[in-house]
């Protein structure tokens, strides 16, 4: 099994018309991707790479029998884009885009508080059920079938773990990029809930970094005993000065909330083998399969 996607999901691209549409729709169709339909208003009867152009996600799916988006529509549309997507009923939604106003997506995920969509990101750099179905730009050389999952709010370490835990013959089940804003459709708990259900999902690596308070909040849902399978973490920002942020529009630290110190601590409390290098991860995740 995998989480949230895999050979039976059905896409459409929204903004496959873009430049990153036109690049990364054809990648994700040669690795697997069922991806049927793409939208970009104005473009409809157009086609990129064998994949049918429509105006609107609703003239998309009265053609074709879509489950799932993929936005790549720039950041200041993408609140459109995404709720016209989650009112189709289209779940889950990966967001890709960055530079979505940050306003946006609180009004956005106020909205879709009670829906059932699922939405991953913005800014994030996408998720892989390797060999089954890729949806965004984690590169699946990157990647094998296995185990364990990983969950980031960072992509590039997304991308090296899984590489690092492949070198060590460790494959994934899904790997999530769940974005680097500081608002984002789903959290680590979400997701945890998510591989606690899924039988070949045996272990987690959980990729932190400074700022907001999404890992103490895995760490208390781990500590009080809702996720029971192994749990190695990664927390980036060791060094990074208070008030100043890293990469990422989430990765701030004011004060002593969201620090490196406060995250570590929250999760060594709850049992978790948090990795001090990100390199030291395939051997702390060998030694928990195997236990």
């Amino acid at each position: 099994m995998a989480i949230l996607i895999d050979e039976r999901t059905r896409f459409l691209v929204q903004g496959i018309t873009g430049r990153f549409g036109r690049h990364y729709a054809p990648r994700m169709r040669r690795y697997g991707t069922q991806i049927l339909a793409g939208v970009s208003p104005g473009h409809g009867g157009e086609i990129v790479d064998g994949i049918p152009v429509y105006n609107t996600v609703a003239d998309a799916r009265a053609h074709h029998p879509v489950d799932a988006a993929i936005v790549l529509v720039p950041g200041p549309a993408a609140q459109d884009a995404l709720l016209e997507a989650a009112q189709a009923g289209l779940s889950p939604i990966v967001a890709l885009m960055d530079g979505m106003p940050i306003q946006d997506m609180v009004w956005l995920r106020h909205r879709l508080r009670h829906s059932a969509t699922v939405l991953i990101g913005p800014n994030s750099p996408g998720l892989i059920s390797p060999g089954r179905s890729v949806a965004g730009f984690i590169p699946p050389q990157s990647c094998c079938p296995g185990p364990v999952g990983i969950v980031s709010r960072s992509g590039t370490l997304t991308y090296q773990t899984a590489h690092l835990l492949k070198a060590r013959g460790i494959g994934q089940s899904t790997a999530v990029g769940i974005g680097g804003d500081p608002v984002v459709g789903t959290s680590f708990v979400d997701l945890l809930q998510r591989f606690q259900a899924d039988p070949e999902t045996e272990a987690v690596v959980l990729i932190g970094e400074v700022g907001g308070t999404m890992e103490e909040e895995a760490a208390a849902f781990i500590r009080a005993g809702h996720f029971t399978k192994p749990v190695v973490a990664f927390v980036a920002g060791r060094s990074v000065p208070v008030g100043r942020r890293m990469g990422h529009a989430g990765a701030l630290v004011m004060g002593r909330r969201g620090t490196h110190a406060s995250k570590v601590a929250a999760l060594q409390e709850a049992g978790v083998a948090v990795a001090a290098l990100l390199t030291e991860i395939p051997s702390l995740v060998a030694a928990r399969l195997r236990t």
